[in-house]
């Protein structure tokens, strides 16, 4: 098994089923997903110019290396468009910094998250909402961009609400 690099699960099923099998090994967040077929994911990585196998991070509490392949199946998981990958490869690397301390806010009791401030020409390519509601629902970017983030603290960090995750009672935050 190379670290690296994603493993491939055969199912076939409709995307419900997929969805739910995601769901029983403790790979997404309780909402549906979109399948992060091998043709997805590939679609997925045109949003860069790093190689599939290129470590972005290291996650912590795991430690284990975010790869730009193991960041695009997440990205497609939670619903990300391709031009919307570049902003959550560069959320992972500033998170993954160590003076953020990501351990600490993976594994507290207090209910706390990540916050990814996005500046400059891309947000308003991407159409990433900064005025009004932008913690709320109706934009895509804001939505997707801070689910692929939570998919990448669970599948690759290891913050699995419960053993890791010890928060005592979380929030919406954690969604997205």
């Amino acid at each position: 098994m190379n670290p690296t690099r994603s493993d491939l699960l055969a199912v076939r099923a409709s995307a419900r089923a997929v969805s739910e099998e995601f769901f029983a090994r403790g790979w997404t967040d309780g909402l549906p997903i979109i399948p992060p077929t091998e043709e997805e994911v590939r679609a997925m990585l045109g949003g860069t110019t790093l190689s599939l196998d290129a470590v972005v991070a290291h996650v912590p509490p795991s430690g284990a290396p975010a790869t730009v392949e193991k960041l695009a199946v997440n990205a497609v998981m939670a619903g990300c468009r391709l031009e919307y990958f570049p902003v959550l490869i560069a959320a992972v690397q500033a998170a993954t910094d160590k003076q953020i301390e990501l351990l600490s806010v993976q594994a507290t009791t207090h209910p706390c998250a990540p916050l990814i401030i996005v500046n400059g020409p891309i947000r308003q390519r991407i159409q990433l909402n900064c005025k009004g509601n932008a913690f709320g629902q109706g934009w895509m970017a804001n939505a997707t961009i801070g689910r692929a983030m939570r998919f990448v603290l669970v599948n690759i960090g290891g913050g699995i609400p419960g053993p890791v995750d010890r928060s005592t009672l979380g929030q919406p935050s954690k969604y997205t």
